[in-house]
């Protein structure tokens, strides 16, 4: 299979970006008490979004393959850093610590089915490899609906 690019293109205006990516825009901005204007969510928050889109297209296809009935994945994550880092201080790191990703799966399928979907979306995943690569502590807990 040959290798695959993603390209966007960006307008930045202060705080608030605007990109776009196969026509589809993206707001992404700080709430004004950040000095930006509130017109999006903030890029942390994005970054988050994004892990869950990733998961939730990664399970989709694992499911496929494995005949599991997969009817849909509600998502809570909850990421943790410390802010000193992104503020400039030495030695702390400016990126997420810990990362808890809490998936209720709409499913009929077995606990031992869906810890295998978990699984194998969890190894596919590039957002999720990404977070593991950069050291941040991953904790997903998926549960039957």
């Amino acid at each position: 299979m040959a290798k695959m690019n993603e390209k966007i293109t960006a307008v930045s205006k202060g705080m608030n970006t605007e990109g776009e990516s196969h026509g589809h825009k993206v707001v992404i901005d700080e709430p004004a008490n950040m000095g930006g204007t509130d017109e999006g969510a903030n890029p942390l928050a994005t970054l988050l979004v994004s892990l869950v889109g990733c998961e939730n297209a990664i399970a989709n296809f694992v499911a496929k393959e494995m005949e599991f009935d997969l009817q849909g994945i509600d998502f809570e994550v909850d990421g943790e850093l410390d802010p000193r880092g992104m503020m400039g201080e030495e030695g702390v790191r400016p990126y997420f610590q810990k990362i808890i990703v809490n998936a209720t799966v709409h499913t009929s399928e077995t606990e031992e089915r869906l810890n295998e979907l978990q699984e194998k979306v969890d190894q596919r995943c590039p957002v999720y490899t990404t977070m593991v690569a950069a050291d941040v502590e991953m904790i997903p807990n998926w549960v039957k609906a």
